[in-house]
C-alpha cells in the first residue's frame, strides 16, 4: 500500500512538473518568438491575434482573464502598446511584465505623422530587423528561464537554435538586396513600419502615412505622394495584412508602379504563421518587387 502511495504521488508531482508555464504576449509577432523560446514548457496567449491590428485593438472581458492567468506578460514596448497600462490596470495583473525591446536601440521616425497611432516619435517596429530579433529572443529566454529553472536547459537550447535560423535568414535576405543597385531599392508602403527592416538592408521607403485601419489620406496627401513617386522612379507599392488595400491600387494606377502582394508588418496570419515565414514573405515579395 506503502509503495503504491508512493508511487502515485510520483505521478501526481511528475504531472505537476509538467504542466506548462502559463504566459502572455502583447500580440502575435511576439508570441510566437515566445513559443519559439519557450517550447513546450510554455503556453502562450497573445492579446492582439493574427491579422489584428494592434493600433486599434480593444480588450474584452475575456482578453482581461486570459491575461490574469498568466504569470509573465511579455510586451514589446517602445510605444507600441499604447493601451498597456489600461489592460493591466483593469485586469489586475499581478504578474511580472517583460518588455524584449529593453536593450534594442531604438530609430526614430523619418517623419512626424504617427502620433496617431501613439508611438510619437519613436518606431517600435524592431521586430523587422533580425538583429534586434534576437535581443528579443534572449530576453525572453532570460525571462523564462529565471521563472523556470527546470527548463534552463531547454530554453537555451531554443533560444541558440532560434536564433542560428535567424542569423541564416538575415545572411541570406543581405545578400539577395545586395545584388539590387541601390538606386533601385524603392518602395511605397502604406505604414511606416518598416524601417528597421529599410535600415537594416538599406532600402529606402515612402510609407504612406494614415493608411491604416484608422484613417485614410487627403486628396492633397495622395496627390503629394503620386508626384513623389513619379519623380523617384519608385517601382513598387504594398499594403499590409491589417490595412486598406484599395488606396495602394489608386496609386499603383496613376503611377504605373507595380503592387506587391500584402506584406505582413503589425501581426502573424495563416498565410505567414511565424516570425520566420512573416519575414521570409516580406523579404521575398519586395525582392520580387523590385527585380
Amino acid at each position: 500500500m506503502r509503495k503504491h502511495l508512493l508511487a502515485l504521488l510520483l505521478v501526481v508531482s511528475s504531472v505537476a512538473q509538467a504542466a506548462p508555464l502559463k504566459v502572455a504576449a502583447s500580440f502575435s509577432v511576439l508570441a510566437n518568438l515566445v513559443q519559439e523560446v519557450g517550447g513546450s514548457r510554455v503556453e502562450v496567449s497573445s492579446l492582439v491575434g493574427m491579422d489584428e491590428d494592434a493600433h486599434i485593438w480593444q480588450a474584452r472581458p475575456a482578453d482581461l482573464k486570459k491575461l490574469s492567468a498568466t504569470s509573465l506578460f511579455f510586451v514589446n514596448g517602445l510605444g507600441f502598446e499604447g493601451w498597456l497600462k489600461r489592460v493591466e490596470q483593469a485586469s489586475a495583473y499581478k504578474g511580472q511584465v517583460i518588455t524584449v525591446s529593453k536593450n534594442i536601440k531604438p530609430r526614430q521616425m523619418a517623419e512626424a505623422g504617427h502620433e496617431s497611432h501613439n508611438h510619437g516619435h519613436t518606431d517600435p517596429h524592431a521586430w523587422h530587423d533580425p538583429q534586434a530579433v534576437m535581443l528579443m529572443v534572449e530576453e525572453i529566454k532570460l525571462a523564462l528561464t529565471k521563472a523556470d529553472p527546470a527548463g534552463a536547459d531547454q530554453y537555451a537550447q531554443n533560444a541558440t537554435r532560434f536564433k542560428g535560423q535567424i542569423a541564416e535568414l538575415d545572411q541570406k535576405t543581405s545578400a539577395a538586396f545586395a545584388a539590387i543597385p541601390a538606386a533601385d531599392r524603392k518602395l511605397v508602403t502604406s505604414h511606416d513600419a518598416l524601417g528597421y527592416l529599410g535600415a537594416r538592408y538599406q532600402l529606402q521607403l515612402l510609407p504612406l502615412q494614415s493608411i491604416s485601419t484608422e484613417a485614410e489620406p487627403s486628396a492633397r496627401q495622395m496627390a503629394a505622394l503620386i508626384r513623389e513617386i513619379r519623380k523617384n522612379n519608385i517601382r513598387a507599392v504594398f499594403a499590409e495584412n491589417i490595412s486598406n488595400p484599395k488606396l495602394i491600387a489608386q496609386i499603383a494606377s496613376e503611377t504605373q508602379a507595380k503592387v506587391g502582394p500584402p506584406l505582413y508588418t503589425d501581426a502573424l496570419s495563416k498565410k505567414a504563421p511565424s516570425w520566420l515565414s512573416m519575414f521570409s514573405q516580406n523579404t521575398q515579395a519586395i525582392l520580387d518587387a523590385l527585380k
